[in-house]
This record gives structure tokens, C-alpha cells and sequence, in this order.
């Protein structure tokens, strides 16, 4: 008999987790002071476009708002302006918060809370794009043609002022009822228009259950993480202006990419394979990234798809370039080259990126503080990339070990992702408790098991199932 789920954990203290993996404590005394001083050290040249009521979109309870968005349709197309907090304009080279910022590569997300790139005071605070305040920001103008493919690019320093703060669920809720606020009213369609051009340029979306661990209560619970098609509209946003700013660095031969090679035709054969053995019809003609789109989201087949795409997409990393361009400048899941640019205050690779095509946008030449600093970007950001999925893998394996400790020896309802082979045991998903784990036995790819539990070792961080014939 399957059991009803019980997902709640009281007290898990993920505490040992930033001891064990060493993440920063507080800021140094003297990076906290520079961080409180802080000044905008281009006051002197910022337009002032106080007049755009631009609005931001991020998770509830946000407080480092790296970007604020104005979008309107045109007669021909349409007009994004795209603010991105100005964090370089703040940050004084060569000082205290300067290097302590290197040392830490990006912000660091736990359930208890994050661990910040930079000192509050200044992501959450005076670079932070919250409503109703006067803030310095990188605008991005973007014109488009009908398709929402981009025919212009300007991009400015300016003063810039929110006039509105919003959560994904609420504008999914706004769009749906037809009630959207007028700086972003056209995002539907725009988005929509993008995901299109995704699809012709043949970019590659996985859509694989994303774990999460959230407060539930006194203490945790395990969700599939929610999104909507706000998630999407809003991230094709951050997409055409990545596409932009790598497009202005590969035509200066100068700059930051993230790079990705095209799918491996190999691993595009075993996913064919796969799909053949599970019943999903694959036209011959058909793409890879246009058949994932166009598959049910609900069926154990596309989890099981799903869950072996990744294998498409290795290899990802950041790669620097000044004068001569890389041998490849592609993201292959994007299907055109791209640079991360549009969250400085998490990820210090954007804050150089965002110098590098403001000079190149002007005219003249990039600073040479910024052209040193790109060759050691890519080392940064490749080793705290995969520190912060070891530690996001950590708190999933913790919360689930915790969640399920008590239930060793029940009966779930699983399907099998991964068939089992001679180096790993199989892998299932159980839905009802947002849980995927290694599974002894032979269960088939693709079909729904019951399984055992037969480990949860919060020490460890471990479990494991047992399929039940």
C-alpha cells in the first residue's frame, strides 16, 4: 500500500554543511566600511531616464534586485529598456570589498538563508533596484522587429527609479486575469516571440524536477521548485540581453562568454534510442531541443527523457578573449553565442562583462583594470560554479535524508529514471515526496514502481529504495 505523503522536517541546521564545504563568514571590517561609503563614481555622466516607470520581477521577499525591465510594443516590433544595477560604478578597484568580492565568485544560496557577494548594506541596499528609489544602472535599449529578433542596441549609464516591485505568481496572476501592469503588458507576447526564436535557433531547455528546500513553518520541506510562464517570459528577457552583449564583445574581440559546446551527436543518439524504447514518437526531422519542447510534462516518459538530456549538455565554461576570438564562441543550449551580464550583484563575472561592452558600445577602449581582470574570471567563476552545486546537492541530500528518516521500511510510488547498469543502481523520482534517489533491483526505465525505503541517514546524507516486486 502506498503511503500519504509527510513532507515536513522540524530543525535541520545547515550549519555543517557551510563548515564542511568552508563558505565565507562575515565581511572583513574594512570591506563592510567601503561598502557602507560607497559612491557612484560616474554621477557626473549618467543620463537621468527617472522618467521609464521600470519594474522588477524575482522571487518573494527579494532583496537584491539586479534588474528592472520597461517593454512596450512598436508599430514595427518592440522596445525593451533593461536596467542592471551598476555594482562596478560602486565597488572601488584594487580596494577592500574589491578583493573580497574575488574571493567569493558569487552569492551562495542555503535554505537558512544566503551568503551574499556582497555586504548587504550594498545588494540589498544602495545598488539594490528597489521601488521607489533613485538608483545608478546600466540601461540596456533593445529594439526589435515583429519576431522579436533585436535590429538595435544602445546601451548608457543612468539614474533609474522602480516604480513597482513584482513576484513570478503574481504576474502569471496578472497576466491571466489581463490585468498586467503597463511597463510590462506586452511581456506575454514578447516572450512568447522569443521562445520561438529559441526553438529556430535551435536552443536546447531541459526541464527537469528542480528540488528546492523552503521554510515550512518551524522548520523545512522538499518542493518541486514552482514555474510559471512568467519564469519563462521574464528569463527570455535576460537571454536577448546576454545574446546582445556577447554579440558586442565577439565584434570588439574582446571580452567574457559563456561557452557550452553544441550537443554531442552521440548522446543525441542514445536520447533517440531511449525514446524509441520508451514508446515517444521522434520524427526524423524533428530537433532535438524542438522535440523536448513539445513533450507532456506530465508523463513519466518525459521525466525519464528529461532526467538523460543532460548528457547533451557538457562542458560548459567561461571563456576570455582579448584580441584574438576563442575557436568557439557558442552556448549550445542557447543556440548563439552569450554572456552572463544581467546579475552583478550575484555574480562577479557580470560586473567586468558590464564594463567591457558599456566601453565597446562608446567607441573606445576597454579600461585596462577590466582587460587584466578577464583572464582570471573564468578560474573564479568554473571553481564557486561548482561550489554552489555541491552545496545545493548537500542541503537536498540532507533535508531528504531528515524528511525521510522516519519512514525507513514504507512503501513509495516512484518512476524509474535511470535503469540500473553494472556501476550504479537505478535511479527513481518519488513525486509524493518531491525525493529522487538510487533504487536496488532491476526496475524498467519509464515505468511506475512501488519501492521500499530502505535507508535515510541524515549523517551521511544518504538514502536508497528497494524496488518491490
Amino acid at each position: 500500500m502506498v503511503t500519504t505523503p509527510i513532507v515536513f522536517a522540524p530543525a535541520i541546521d545547515f550549519a555543517e554543511v557551510r563548515a564542511e564545504f568552508e563558505l565565507p563568514g562575515d565581511f572583513p571590517d574594512d570591506a563592510l566600511a567601503e561598502a557602507r561609503l560607497a559612491t557612484d563614481r560616474y554621477a557626473d555622466a549618467r543620463e537621468d531616464r527617472t522618467d521609464l516607470p521600470f519594474v522588477t520581477i524575482d522571487p518573494p521577499g527579494s532583496m537584491d534586485l539586479d534588474q528592472a525591465l520597461h517593454l512596450e510594443r512598436t508599430a514595427h516590433g518592440f522596445v525593451l529598456h533593461y536596467a542592471i544595477a551598476d555594482v562596478y560604478a560602486l565597488v572601488e578597484p584594487g580596494g577592500a570589498l574589491d578583493a573580497e568580492t574575488h574571493s567569493r565568485g558569487q552569492t551562495y544560496y542555503l535554505p537558512d538563508g544566503s551568503i551574499p557577494l556582497h555586504p548587504r548594506e550594498l545588494s540589498e541596499g544602495t545598488a539594490s533596484l528597489l521601488p521607489g528609489e533613485i538608483r545608478p544602472a546600466v540601461v540596456w535599449r533593445i529594439e526589435t522587429d515583429e519576431r522579436a529578433e533585436p535590429v538595435a542596441v544602445q546601451v548608457r549609464r543612468a539614474l533609474i527609479r522602480s516604480v513597482a516591485r513584482f513576484d513570478y505568481a503574481g504576474v502569471q496572476h496578472d497576466a491571466d486575469r489581463g490585468t498586467l501592469h503597463p511597463s510590462i503588458a506586452a511581456l506575454p507576447d514578447f516572450g512568447r516571440l522569443r521562445e520561438d526564436a529559441a526553438l529556430r535557433r535551435g536552443a536546447i531547455e531541459l526541464r527537469l524536477p528542480t528540488q528546492d528546500v523552503v521554510a515550512h513553518g518551524d522548520g523545512w520541506k522538499l518542493q518541486i521548485e514552482p514555474r510559471t510562464a512568467a519564469d519563462d517570459w521574464n528569463s527570455q528577457v535576460s537571454l536577448l540581453t546576454g545574446m546582445c552583449a556577447a554579440q558586442l564583445m565577439i565584434d570588439a574581440r574582446v571580452g567574457l562568454l559563456r561557452t557550452l559546446p553544441p550537443a554531442d551527436p552521440e548522446a543525441v543518439a542514445a536520447l533517440r534510442r531511449t525514446a524509441g524504447s520508451l514508446g515517444v514518437r521522434w520524427p526524423a526531422d524533428l530537433g532535438v531541443g524542438a522535440f523536448l519542447a513539445g513533450l507532456d510534462a506530465n508523463a513519466p516518459e518525459t521525466l525519464v527523457l528529461m532526467s538523460e538530456a543532460p548528457r547533451l549538455l557538457r562542458g560548459a565554461s567561461y571563456t576570455a578573449f582579448d584580441g584574438e576570438l576563442p575557436s568557439s564562441t557558442l552556448h549550445g543550449a542557447i543556440g548563439a553565442p552569450y554572456a552572463h551580464v544581467t546579475a552583478p550583484l550575484r555574480r562577479l563575472s557580470d560586473r567586468y562583462a558590464t564594463e567591457v561592452f558599456l566601453a565597446v558600445s562608446a567607441g573606445g577602449p576597454v579600461p585596462a583594470p577590466v582587460r587584466e581582470e578577464l583572464a582570471t574570471l573564468p578560474r573564479i567563476m568554473s571553481s564557486t560554479d561548482s561550489l554552489a552545486g555541491k552545496v545545493d546537492r548537500a542541503c537536498i541530500d540532507l533535508t531528504e535524508a531528515v524528511v525521510l528518516g522516519p519512514r525507513v521500511g514504507e512503501i513509495f510510488e516512484a518512476t524509474v529514471l535511470k535503469e540500473a547498469t553494472d556501476r550504479r543502481d537505478a535511479e527513481v523520482f518519488v513525486a509524493a515526496e518531491t525525493v529522487i534517489g538510487p533504487c536496488g533491483g532491476a526496475p524498467e526505465e519509464g515505468r511506475t514502481v512501488p519501492v521500499r525505503l530502505t535507508l535515510a541517514d541524515p549523517r551521511a546524507r544518504k538514502i536508497r529504495f528497494d524496488h518491490e516486486r
